[in-house]
């Protein structure tokens, strides 16, 4: 175990698995190791309304609460939840989730397209780049990471048992929403992204430090394709219902 110093703070890196505060706080939980993590909104608690879901704990931040539902889907048990905006957000809550049990992660959320791409489309990310700062907090500094090659096998298995059309892709993962510039755009499409988002990078990492498996299914909302006229859509709303019900088939056969 070490602690990796550099000039650039955001660089610096510890490997000590053990920090002064754990994820796992002492509460009685334990949440089934299937989970679906949903950038989706109010669509996860009207689902888990309609569905009879019990809630099984509770993750409390300054902003709101976050019910924690188990859901029942082909048999299976899941741990869903909604997920909050924002890697560091989303990376605290996922890594309570796994401090109470979860091992087996996949998440759905909206996306901003950089090339032509219509709205409400699937695309499932292979690799993500890592433009945001929570990831290096739990893997050392690298450009990219990829995502668990099962749980992206999972994914499109689902998708081509139902005949959806989906794409492979690079995703950029950024902190910076309204920093998203011009040249910044282009230069990313260089790099072979695709779609931008803020939070899979970071989510994989925690992931991949917990040793839990982590995958993301993703449809495109708004578009920065033409630099000179940002387009917001409908935020990809009309794919809301559907990746929920995705990210719940895949889950419920993610461990097979």
């Amino acid at each position: 175990m070490a602690l990796v110093k550099n000039d650039l703070p955001i660089l610096e890196y510890d490997t000590a698995p053990q920090s002064v505060l754990m994820p796992n706080r002492g509460e009685p939980y334990s949440f089934p190791p299937r989970a679906v993590f949903a950038f989706l909104g109010d669509v996860v608690d009207r689902y888990a309304t309609e569905a009879n879901c019990a809630t099984i704990g509770e993750f409390f931040t300054i902003t709101k609460l976050f019910p924690i539902y188990r859901a029942q889907y082909n048999g299976c048990d899941i741990c869903l939840c909604q997920a909050p905006l924002g890697a560091p957000a989303a990376a605290q809550l996922l890594d309570f989730l796994i401090g109470y049990g979860v091992r087996q992660i996949i998440a759905v959320g909206s996306c901003g397209a950089l090339r032509a791409i219509p709205e409400n489309e699937w695309l499932v990310p292979t690799a993500a780049l890592r433009d945001e700062g929570t990831s290096y907090h739990y893997l050392p500094p690298a450009r990219t990471i990829d995502l668990n090659p099962r749980g992206v096998a999972a994914i499109t298995r689902v998708l081509e048992g139902r005949g959806i059309a989906y794409e492979r892709c690079l995703t950029w993962t950024t902190d910076g929403f309204f920093r998203e510039t011009p040249d910044l755009v282009a230069y990313r499409r260089t790099e072979g992204c695709s779609v931008v988002e803020m939070e899979c990078a970071a989510l994989a990492a925690v992931a991949e430090f917990r040793e839990a498996l982590f995958a993301q299914l993703l449809f495109t909302a708004d578009t920065l394709a033409d630099a000179g006229a940002y387009d917001e859509r409908d935020w990809g709303a009309a794919s809301m219902p559907l990746a929920l019900e995705l990210a719940l088939e895949t889950a419920s056969h993610v461990a097979d």
